[in-house]
């Protein structure tokens, strides 16, 4: 076995709730020695958003495990003073503040990096550190809205939907920030000069939402909510619901699944219509939908399982957990009192566990200190003038 692949990685995270938290827990599942900061007041408040044993939240149980805990009031002069001695030994920063505020308090990237020049310093925002809207405020819904991608997501004629995964905190907040601090880390060890890593939700999204954009340049204007080839546009990609009120995937876009697909169905006349559009993929989708709706969804699972076409349930969470597929890939973990997600990232020569459980405010304040170098007095002056 070689190990965890970021064994030896310090991470000081300041961040709280879903992006930066996110983040920092891939980190943290990789090998990397994550120290979750929080202060005095609310701390992290992901800890009581929802139930979970007690009374500490699932939400936090699952996106703060492998860290260490530090309590640290960065108001007090002090406090800056620890985090600048914790950061002469750190590898990356991660924050997210509002623009300007981590300077204020004096733990800015130009702050660290006089006393670290290796540093990484990863700060995640809705809009980036500069532009007109950089101090906004902002949530998942306002970033996806404004990048062009909820306006895009729903069906013919109806109204935007409201998607239940965080885009713009997840694939923006979280993965982005992944991609940019490990860039900035190889780039460090190799020319011993660190980066600020500037991470906008916002932009992450406007990044990535591809396929309008490609259209727009194309044809000089946008498809219809639910009209693009993937959303509503091709007969041949699209959920259709079954007899029992469930539904199945249906996705045999390219011309070899479609034959497949029409073999497997009994439907022969439909070979042609691979691809249609327009009318055609109006009267084809309305046969799909009769066609589909005359069974229960256990029927057509039984039918396509093995059939390599496309064509899967769609299933609850819950199911999804119990699928075989995803049982045999280990992708859930029994720790810290509930079920959690395993890393979507499998590494040879690497078993992920989970070796911490989410820590509770400043659990570890001394144990991170000692290792830091602050003596048994130090701690102590500390601890009594209430910046641990």
């Amino acid at each position: 076995m070689i190990g965890a692949p970021l064994n030896g990685v310090r991470v000081l995270d300041l961040t709280r709730l879903l992006p930066g938290p996110v983040a920092t827990l891939h980190l943290a599942d990789l090998g990397a020695d994550v120290i979750k900061i929080e202060d005095h007041a609310a701390g992290d408040y992901a800890r009581i958003l929802g139930d979970g044993p007690d009374g500490i939240s699932v939400f936090y149980r699952c996106v703060n495990r492998n860290k260490r805990g530090l309590r640290l009031d960065l108001k007090q002069p002090q406090g800056r003073e620890v985090l600048l001695r914790l950061a002469a030994g750190a590898d990356i920063v991660v924050e997210s503040f509002r623009p300007g505020v981590s300077e204020r308090l004096g733990i800015g990237y130009r702050q660290l990096a006089a006393v670290n020049r290796k540093i990484v310093y990863c700060a995640i925002t809705g809009y980036g550190q500069d532009g007109p809207l950089a101090s906004a405020a902002g949530h998942d819904l306002n970033y996806i809205g404004l990048s062009g991608v909820l306006e895009q997501i729903g069906v013919d004629g109806g109204r935007p939907a409201i998607p239940n995964l965080q885009i713009g905190d997840l694939l923006g907040g979280a993965m982005s920030a992944v991609m940019g601090m490990l860039a900035a880390l190889f780039d460090a060890q190799r020319s011993g000069q660190g980066r600020l890593v500037d991470v906008a939700m916002s932009e992450a999204v406007l990044a990535h939402n591809l396929f309008p954009f490609f259209h727009l340049q194309s044809s000089g204007e946008l498809p219809p909510r639910g009209g693009d080839l993937l959303s509503g546009g091709d007969a041949g990609y699209a959920v259709y619901a079954t007899a029992d009120g469930r539904y199945m995937a249906v996705a045999p876009l390219e011309e070899k699944f479609w034959a497949v697909f029409c073999a497997t169905l009994g439907r022969p006349e439909w070979l042609p219509l691979h691809g249609a559009r327009g009318a055609q993929a109006a009267t084809l989708r309305h046969e799909l939908a009769a066609l589909f709706a005359s069974r229960d969804q256990a029927y057509w699972q039984e039918l396509f399982a093995g059939v390599d076409c496309c064509v899967t349930p769609v299933l609850s969470v819950n199911e999804a957990l119990a699928h075989p597929h995803f049982v045999a890939r280990g992708m859930t973990v029994q720790a810290d009192g509930v079920c959690q997600y395993a890393p979507p990232v499998k590494l040879s020569g690497w078993v992920f566990s989970v070796e911490r459980a989410a820590p509770t405010p400043g659990e570890h304040s001394a144990e991170i200190l000692s290792t830091a170098g602050f003596s048994r007095a130090e701690i102590d002056r500390l601890q009594a003038s209430g910046v641990l």
